[in-house]
């Protein structure tokens, strides 16, 4: 069950994390910020920063599914990822579909009209608001069914 109040997603990458927060009610989703990882100190301080400041009350993490809704390497790692992030925070951790929404997020970015540069600034964090935006609408389903493949 999700707890009320804000939930924080985490659009995990191997250099960026894309960031956004929902309202407390849970009905809108906000992007907030893109983080370039750097070590796990680094990294670690940085979301306890986060925590503080945004005072979520859950983790959602986009799991990177295969077109088929089947789990490869990069939900794996993004997996591990949660469960790392879940060790700092204390916080419960899900995990949310999280296919499209780089692309979509690319796509709108492309008809604002932004440069390159701009885009790949916005793009995860943006990615996250769309990913969990889709999870508050569908009724914050506890957990994506997944296969591991192989």
């Amino acid at each position: 069950m999700i707890p009320q109040g804000r939930i924080l997603a985490v659009d995990w990458g191997l250099v960026r994390i894309g960031l956004a927060i929902s309202d407390p009610e849970q009905k809108f989703s906000f992007p907030l910020e893109t983080y370039t990882r750097r070590t796990w100190e680094i990294d670690a301080a940085y979301f306890r920063k986060i925590f503080e400041r945004e005072r979520p009350q859950c983790l959602i993490i986009g799991l990177p599914l295969h077109l088929k809704g089947t789990e490869g390497t990069d939900a794996r790692l993004a997996r591990e990822y949660g469960t790392w992030l879940q060790k700092i925070s204390g916080l419960p951790v899900f995990y949310a579909d999280e296919r499209y929404s780089s692309r979509f997020a690319e796509e709108i970015l492309w008809e604002a009209g932004l440069t390159h540069k701009k885009r790949k600034a916005k793009r995860d964090q943006l990615a996250a608001q769309i990913f969990l935006q889709a999870f508050l609408e569908a009724g914050c389903p506890v957990q994506v069914e997944a296969k591991l493949d192989g």
